[in-house]
């Protein structure tokens, strides 16, 4: 049952204000100045995946504004290990997701919301429950690890099922990791975030899940 409370309204209005304004700071951006962050944000997470060499991890294909340019997933599949895996959500009609293999980007077909998905049959939605490191895309993240999404909540859900103990990192640019943002009970905190400036930064203060 939806939470009707006062409180609730107003935590998802301060949500919706947020939202608003980052997304708006965001289309102000430059192209020069959105493919120098992207090229920064790339260069953080590669050196991440190289030095952790996980056998699976997901990620994301950035659409219009978002941080990592629209070759992230190349670049971090050539980062990757021999025959480790790259997955990618494919987002359900229940707006959950679940998770493809990436081979490449001639292997993807347009689908909801202006994303693109990999044509290869999903795994389920548990998949990524088996992931090494988890990278996945926010509008803004607190300095307890609290996430402000698009607001379909389709990656709190993803996150519900990954263990406590796996890396998630989020992609931002400057100005997108804030002192606090508003949260509602079923908001899922990540682990990380990368900056163009300040490439990783772990968030020690996680919010508990």
């Amino acid at each position: 049952m939806p939470d009707l409370s006062e409180g609730a309204e107003v935590t998802r209005g301060a949500k919706l204000a947020t939202r608003t304004a980052v997304l708006a700071r965001r289309r102000r951006l430059t192209d020069a100045q959105r493919a120098d962050a992207a090229r920064l944000v790339q260069a953080g997470l590669v050196a991440l995946v190289r030095r952790l060499r996980p056998r699976r991890m997901t990620a994301y294909l950035p659409v219009a504004t978002e941080p990592g340019g629209p070759d992230l997933p190349v670049a971090l599949h050539a980062a990757l290990p021999v025959g480790a895996e790259l997955l990618l959500p494919v987002l359900r009609a229940d707006l959950d997701l679940d998770w493809a293999p990436w081979t490449g980007p001639d292997d993807l077909v347009a689908s909801g919301r202006g994303m693109r998905e990999p044509t290869w049959p999903p795994l389920g939605k548990s998949a990524v429950a088996a992931a090494d490191l988890v990278v996945l895309p926010a509008v803004a993240v607190d300095r307890r690890g609290v996430r402000l999404g698009r607001g379909g909540g389709s990656y709190d859900r993803a996150l519900a099922r990954v263990p406590a103990t796996t890396l998630t990192v989020v992609p931002l640019h400057e100005g997108e990791l804030v002192d606090v943002l508003p949260r509602e009970p079923h908001d899922r905190p990540v682990r990380a975030v990368i900056t163009p400036a300040e490439g990783l930064r772990r968030l020690d203060g996680v919010a508990p899940g």
